[in-house]
């Protein structure tokens, strides 16, 4: 697995100091969703491994990141780049869409 489970006590390092882009996938177990979706967010993040990182935040365990990006559903995938939101999707997406979404 080359997701990285992202906490708020590795927040800072993994995404916002990254010099890579960082796909976030906002999830929770009981999401139908987000189970549909984390196959090819596994797939991703195999792919784009040294160009860009995955990482993935459960809602339920780290509700203060939730909160800070306003994530009203899931699954809610953005992409950080250089600190700063880049792009954002909500909702069950295809594979190819997502890749399309770390071309920002």
């Amino acid at each position: 697995m080359a997701t990285i489970k992202i906490t708020k006590n590795n927040f800072d390092q993994e995404v916002l100091k990254s010099k890579e882009p960082v796909l976030l996938d906002f999830w929770a177990t009981w999401c139908g969703p987000c189970r549909m979706v984390s196959p090819a967010v596994e797939e991703i993040s195999e792919e784009v491994k040294g160009i860009a990182k995955v990482g993935k935040i459960n809602v339920d365990e780290e509700s203060e990141l939730a909160s800070q990006f306003r994530v009203m559903s899931i699954p809610t995938l953005m992409v950080v780049k250089d600190g700063k939101v880049a792009a954002t999707s909500v909702g069950l997406r295809p594979k190819k869409d997502i890749l399309k979404m770390l071309e920002v």
